[in-house]
């Protein structure tokens, strides 16, 4: 697993070295994901973290919860209004700066949800979060999506750190014809072998950047502490087929003026009610 220290000069100038940036690409490239170390300002993180956990209260009182698989991980999104918004999160150079080396010029910021790891025993399994794309040769695509994953405090095997599966992201197998987005046993047993899993301890205020492709699972946390993280999409300005509009209100459409990265908009004076806009995926009930 490649994390990177950005050096103070290039936090300050918000652009990594050329040798940063290749770096970084070539990391997303060939293992399909990297961490960028200490990029996040943590007065920010501790602000939305109690937020957030307020917030869950009130998400998980609604009839129709919305848990991804199973009750250890439910979808959250972060308040989408100021004194919550941060640049460093939503805008952050450094990362653009990598998703536009892999990606090609103008990304899009197509999604801002997250998802809380909840205290209990379940595990989600194997997916991914889009199947391949394929060339007119039938060989694997460029990568056409990157998630930015921001831990809203220091994420680790104990409370429920994301499950990643290095290389998966180039596995052809995956396509469009896929049944559903998990990831059958005799393919997990064989990619094993190939290279196994990791569960990365990724530090509050870095940022993993992952291609949408790769394997990956939610796991068990097993502290008391409920383990909220932020994700965004980062979609290549030719992929059109990924995302919606992210509600914002009017008057915050200064705060995302980028000239390299276009956040897919829309501004509206009525409130947000962010709180009801989640959906879960491939939850049942009667299942539990």
């Amino acid at each position: 697993m490649l994390t990177l220290t950005p050096t103070p000069d290039e936090m300050q100038t918000g652009q990594l070295s050329p040798e940063h940036l290749q770096a970084a690409r070539e990391a997303i490239l060939t293992e399909g994901f990297v961490v960028l170390k200490n990029v996040v300002d943590k007065g920010h993180l501790k602000i939305l973290q109690e937020k957030m956990l307020e917030d869950l209260h009130d998400l998980q009182a609604r009839k129709d919860a919305p848990y991804n698989w199973n009750r250890g991980n439910i979808q959250q999104d972060p308040p989408p209004f100021p004194p919550y918004l941060f640049q460093d999160i939503l805008l952050n150079d450094l990362v653009i700066a990598v998703t536009k080396a892999v990606l090609g010029p103008k990304p899009r910021n197509v999604f801002y949800s997250g998802n809380t790891a909840l205290p209990s025993p379940y595990r989600q399994p194997v997916h991914l979060d889009m199947p391949q794309l394929y060339k007119e040769d039938g060989s694997v695509s460029a990568p056409y999506a990157l998630v930015i994953n921001v831990p809203v405090v220091t994420m680790d095997p104990e409370n429920g750190s994301t499950e990643i599966w290095p290389g998966t992201h180039a596995c052809a197998e995956v396509d469009n014809d896929w049944p559903n987005l998990e990831v059958p046993e005799p393919m997990l047993a064989r990619q094993r072998k190939i290279a196994p899993p990791l569960q990365p301890t990724v530090e509050a205020g870095s940022v993993l950047i992952r291609d949408i492709r790769l394997w990956h699972a939610g796991m068990p946390n097993r502290t008391p502490t409920p383990r909220p993280m932020i994700a965004m999409i980062h979609a290549a300005s030719w992929y059109r087929h990924i995302g919606s509009n992210l509600r914002f209100p009017k008057d915050t459409e200064a705060f995302f003026a980028h000239p390299e990265l276009i956040t897919e908009a829309v501004f509206v004076e009525e409130p947000i009610d962010y709180l009801h806009q989640p959906h879960g995926f491939a939850y049942q009930a009667e299942a539990e």
